[in-house]
């Protein structure tokens, strides 16, 4: 046993040999909890400091799929738990770290699910099956990111595992590791260390195994699965009232005010509020002088009333049976789904369909118009889950369907929706911009097979180069170039060429940079907060600068990037 392990063994005073279903699932919300707690410092952790740094973003909703999925479970035991979190997580996936997240989980509970408690054999077991599996997801696995984090606590689990039989021990060594590891991200990654921070997703996992540590050593988590915690909804774009309606516990949503006639002072307040967490939950006592605001999930709200009456009478009485307006919901939203699904069932079916991520008004119409069946609004703000893939490859009703993502952090999003799907031939065309998508679907030919147009849409694209102007929200260093908070950059695709105070001087900088001697045409596609007027300067200049170039200038609409560049 080493050194390290007996000191702490010293210290505390909890041993834990195995975990249970019960234990499993406190320690999985934890981690889900912590997570969403360190959502906004793991974005800002982006290498590149534009507004739209989504990685903490994208593996809380990963992760907030798997609580929802776990949520439903009617019983609990290992076995299901295994499948909720992987199943949930699967189909819940965002961007590259929130696929990566999913395969680390898919593969942790393919180890887990056969068994009854877990020790650390299978936590390391399972462990080492998680690094597997996510790395043979990534076609060019990275060193320096989340699966080099997730290598060393597997690594440093199954050296454990001949060390001590102590979760407690097991999991605070495996932490201290995966730190040391996360420090040394920088040192794997020149990018990193040149931007001066860790990796965004490693330290996201990190975060997660904290949350799930504290929670074994029996700490107090924040209410994850407590859907009246709108909080939870805001920050994570999950619409948490709408998952807690699919099992209601507490049937009516009851609400009043007291007005205080009787003794009513902070002890007693507590008292109240510790009464109605017996009989309910969402609960919400607001007091402003003599007036007592009250909500109140329960089964009998007349316990809630009686007990209220002690304080003094009561005004503003609003009862509400949630069951009832939940079926009446349910109902309708079946009628409708049945509605789409008649209509998607009229429509022929046919050789060849396409689905495209696209972000902006103007970008969806020029998608549209280029034979787009199925359009999935996300991209840079917002990346899609695997699910909103499925959904989108349920509605296009065709044989083959291309999937145009746009953006290199969606690509493994559509890779793992392909591998969901067993009745429709999904084609990934690797389109990391939205540029390189316009630039393929234009090359696509109809009487050549799916084989011999993805590669014809690949080899075209690739002849693209592309840009984007936005802003720096923080300041960083990056390939020399000193850069401060509110500046204006010009982003290639790997990285920034131009770095201003003006929008119109800074991407004009950019395309200089990427116009060649072979270049003939340029793209210019402006943002929601860009006029037209303003575009067309910057067209006219670039028409003087390059007067053998053809030169469109084209509505976009998206946001956060003021203007979206193509040359080729």
């Amino acid at each position: 046993m080493t050194p390290g392990i007996t000191a702490f063994k010293e210290e505390k005073s909890v041993i834990v040999k195995t975990i249970d279903a019960k234990t499993f699932k406190k320690m999985f919300l934890a981690g889900a909890a912590s997570l969403e707690a360190k959502k906004e410092y793991i974005n800002e952790l982006n290498v590149f400091p534009v507004p739209d740094g989504d990685t903490g973003t994208n593996m809380t909703l990963t992760i907030m799929s798997a609580v929802k999925e776990i949520g439903s479970l009617d019983e609990l035991t290992i076995e299901k738990l295994s499948k909720a979190i992987s199943s949930g997580s699967l189909r819940g996936a965002r961007g590259n770290s929130g696929v990566i997240l999913s395969q680390l989980f898919r593969g942790f509970t393919k180890e887990t699910k056969d068994s009854k408690e877990l020790d650390v054999t299978v936590v390391a077991n399972g462990l080492m099956k998680a690094v597997e599996t996510a790395y043979r997801a990534v076609m060019k696995p990275k060193e320096g990111t989340i699966l080099t984090v997730a290598r060393g606590a597997a690594e440093r689990a199954a050296q454990l595992v001949m060390e001590t039989d102590d979760m407690v021990c097991f999991g605070k060594e495996i932490i201290a590791h995966m730190e040391k590891v996360l420090e040394q991200t920088p040192e794997m990654l020149p990018v990193l260390k040149e931007a001066g921070v860790v990796d965004s997703g490693g330290q996201g996992l990190l975060e997660i195994f904290r949350g799930a540590y504290d929670a074994l050593l029996g700490k107090e988590i924040s209410p994850i699965l407590d859907k009246s915690t709108s909080a939870n909804a805001m920050s994570t774009g999950i619409n948490v009232e709408r998952i807690a309606s699919e099992d209601i516990k507490f049937g009516y949503c009851t609400e009043f005010i007291i007005m205080v006639e009787n003794e009513y002072n902070s002890d007693i307040e507590t008292d109240f509020k510790n009464y109605l967490v017996s009989i309910g939950d969402s609960i919400v006592v607001v007091s402003d002088d003599d007036i007592v605001k009250v909500h109140v999930h329960t089964n009998d709200p007349g316990l809630a009333i009686q007990k209220a009456l002690t304080y003094g009478s009561l005004t503003n009485m609003k009862i509400d049976n949630m069951r009832e307006e939940h079926n009446e919901k349910v109902i309708k939203d079946a009628e409708k789904a049945a509605m789409e699904q008649n209509n998607v069932n009229k429509k022929p079916r046919k050789k060849v369909g396409f689905i495209a991520v696209s972000m902006g008004k103007g970008l969806g119409e020029i998608f549209t118009g280029l034979g787009v069946d199925y359009l999935i609004e996300g991209g840079q703000t917002m990346n899609p889950s695997t699910e909103d893939m499925l959904v989108a490859i349920d509605e296009v009703n065709a044989d083959n369907i291309f999937i145009l993502p746009n953006n290199s952090n969606i690509i493994l999003t559509a890779e793992q929706a392909k591998q969901l799907t067993e009745d429709k031939n999904i084609i990934v065309v690797p389109s990391k911009t939205v540029p390189q998508g316009i630039t393929a679907l234009i090359n696509f030919i109809y009487d050549k097979s799916p084989e011999e147009n993805l590669e014809r849409m690949t080899k075209e694209m690739e002849r693209v180069k592309t840009g984007q102007v936005t802003y720096a929200i923080r300041d960083t260093s990056i390939d020399g170039k000193e850069i401060k908070q509110g500046n204006i950059m010009g982003l290639g695709d790997k990285t920034i060429y131009s770095v201003g105070d003006d929008v119109k001087t800074t991407a004009v900088e950019l395309i200089k940079s990427l116009v060649e001697d072979e270049s003939e045409l340029i793209s210019i596609y402006y943002g929601e907060t860009v006029t037209e007027e303003e575009a067309e300067v910057v067209g006219e200049e670039l028409m003087e600068l390059f007067p053998d170039l053809d030169i469109e200038v084209h509505f976009g609409g998206q946001p956060i990037y003021y203007y979206l560049i193509s040359v080729e």
